[in-house]
């Protein structure tokens, strides 16, 4: 796959006063103000994300009438059930309001739904084993809701409340509940608060959200069970959460997580110790180590059955009821590996024998077989080969059920809402969503989508960006240095790993292959007056570097043994 490399024009000016005013290095000023921080006052707070600077959660659209709500349901001694959903921000945002309200003073229970047997969200089938199960006149609905228009009206009709806590994107109307509480679904700078934005917020953040809020109203009354609580022991399930759910890492969600990643490290959390022993995840525990190793682990369970074994080990009190709960997991876990692994080689081997580049915007693939557990996963390795925004859809009953991944400059939920006639349900964010449709509108469906997509993408934007901070020299590149770029994390969506173009430079002496199938590649290079390591992950197999080229890298410090070195992560080449 061919990249485009984009570097950042430099900004002399703006560097300067950063540098002048922060006593930053240069370097660092630039890449601040490549993630829009080039004002002093907005880097500095960028540099040091403090809870502090959280903003007031009433201004969260929705949020004041799920206070009202939840505190009356508190005086009268209501049971609230909360529907969650069955991956990991639905979990964690479950497992949180879980905690937090029955440790203050409500009647709580849970439910999540069964992926193969129920669906997402709130479907009939869902709710009524819910309430056959919890019967209770106020569901709180975590992670799903705001497109459940007609389920919510009825539940109304038969005397049922419910409080929608939901961070997706609505299709139009909106459900008659109780209290909407979706950034999306209303703006927030109305309620008082110009220049707040909560969007980027998933539903464990706006779980924590609804945890602040009410205990400012608790101690606004003067509450006992409120007057001493601290909401921070519950930033290790947010900062899981949130990185898991794929949610730029910028505003609110940057400092929940740099937050959250430090109650990681030492949490008290049963389920979570024994979830990183199993895992081996070591301390400090990174947004990687979510991402792709603590991550799957919880979503394995809701992948392929049920999601409540995850949520067992979330709310687990001991070691003695965590530890087999989490080797279950990985077990699980490693059986979703071998079950996307045999789907994924079979599409592939279909894709490469249809796919037309020139035609094919959107990829849209579907049979009953494929198993809609992993849909989601398959679909972002088949975006990872083909960089095309990709649905993948699996047997469902009579329905095909699906999960979509997309790329930059392509809203997937609004392209979504332009094929609403050729779905039964769908929702999601701009790069991730949902779709349910009849095996018949299948192909209409594919036909659509890509009509949306060759209207709105240039044919530039299929081939991946990759977007570099600045041009630096090898000498540069200190252990000072590139521990000083560290401050920009924690990295992620939207706030990216700091990449930089190297220039100049030459193999000091012939490349090496390592790994266990000598799939990795070492590179030792030299300006002529520096010399520096590089690793090529999985790039044994590439055409190797040759001759005067440059380096797109990712600077990282390596740290073993006692002894701190700079490495470079090689993200592509090109001669110079």
């Amino acid at each position: 796959m061919k990249y485009r490399w984009h570097i950042a024009p430099a900004e002399p000016l703006w560097v300067e006063r950063l540098t002048r005013e922060l006593g930053v290095a240069p370097l660092v000023a630039q890449c601040l103000i490549n993630r829009g921080q080039g004002e002093p006052a907005r880097a500095a707070r960028f540099l040091q994300p403090r809870l502090s600077q959280l903003q007031d959660p009433l201004l969260i659209p929705g949020m004041g009438e799920a206070v009202s709500r939840l505190w009356a349901a508190r005086e009268q001694g209501e049971l609230v059930v909360i529907f969650g959903d069955y991956d990991v921000d639905g979990v964690s945002a479950t497992a949180l309001l879980q905690l937090f309200l029955s440790r203050h003073g409500w009647t709580v229970r849970t439910y999540l739904p069964h992926r193969l047997e129920e669906g997402y969200g709130l479907t009939a089938e869902a709710v009524r084993n819910c309430l056959a199960q919890h019967p209770s006149r106020l569901v709180l609905a975590v992670d799903c809701g705001t497109t459940a228009v007609e389920i919510i009206a009825g539940l109304r009709e038969e005397g049922v409340e419910v409080i929608v806590l939901d961070h997706h994107q609505g299709g139009g109307a909106r459900p008659p509940a109780v209290a909407l509480v979706n950034p999306w679904c209303g703006a927030a700078s109305g309620a008082g608060g110009e220049g707040a934005d909560f969007t980027e917020l998933c539903s464990v953040g706006l779980a924590f959200k609804l945890a602040h809020a009410l205990t400012r109203e608790g101690r606004r009354q003067q509450v006992a069970e409120f007057m001493g609580t601290d909401l921070r022991p519950y930033l290790d399930l947010v900062a899981l959460g949130t990185v898991a759910d794929l949610v730029p890492l910028v505003g609110e969600n940057r400092i929940l997580v740099a937050a959250g990643l430090k109650h990681l490290d030492a949490t008290r959390r049963a389920g979570l110790q024994a979830l990183k022993t199993v895992a081996q995840v070591k301390e400090p525990v990174r947004v990687r180590d979510i991402g792709f190793v603590l991550g799957p682990r919880v979503n394995a369970a809701g992948r392929l059955e049920s999601a409540e074994e995850a949520l067992r080990l979330l709310l687990a009190e001991t070691l003695e009821e965590a530890e087999p709960l989490a080797a279950s997991l990985d077990r699980r876990n490693r059986e979703r590996q071998s079950l996307e692994k045999q789907m994924l080689g079979t599409l592939l081997e279909k894709l490469q024998a249809t796919f037309q580049p020139e035609q094919d915007y959107v990829i849209v693939a579907g049979h009953p077989d494929y198993h809609i557990g992993v849909v989601g996963i398959v679909a972002a390795r088949v975006l990872q080969t083909f960089y095309r925004p990709t649905i993948i859809l699996g047997g469902d009953g009579p329905l095909l059920r699906g999960s979509g991944r997309s790329i930059e400059g392509f809203d997937l939920a609004a392209a979504l809402q332009e094929c609403h006639d050729l779905l039964e349900r769908h929702g999601g964010h701009k790069m991730a969503a949902g779709v349910s449709l009849r095996p018949e509108n299948l192909e209409a469906f594919r036909a659509r989508l890509n009509e949306v997509a060759r209207r709105q993408l240039r044919a530039e934007q299929l081939q991946p960006p990759l977007r570099l901070d600045a041009v630096a020299g090898l000498g540069e590149l200190t252990v000072e240095l590139v521990g000083a770029l560290e401050r920009l994390g924690p990295f992620g969506q939207q706030n990216p790993p700091v990449q930089l173009c190297v220039t100049g430079l030459s193999n000091q002496r012939a490349p090496a292959r390592m790994g266990s199938a000598q799939q990795h590649l070492k590179l030792w290079v030299t300006d002529g007056r520096f010399t520096g390591e590089a690793v090529w992950w999985n790039g044994a197999e590439k055409a190797w570097p040759v001759g005067t080229f440059e380096l797109a890298v990712w600077p990282q410090l390596n740290r073993y043994n006692g002894h701190t070195s700079v490495q470079l992560t090689v993200l592509d080449w090109r001669p110079a």
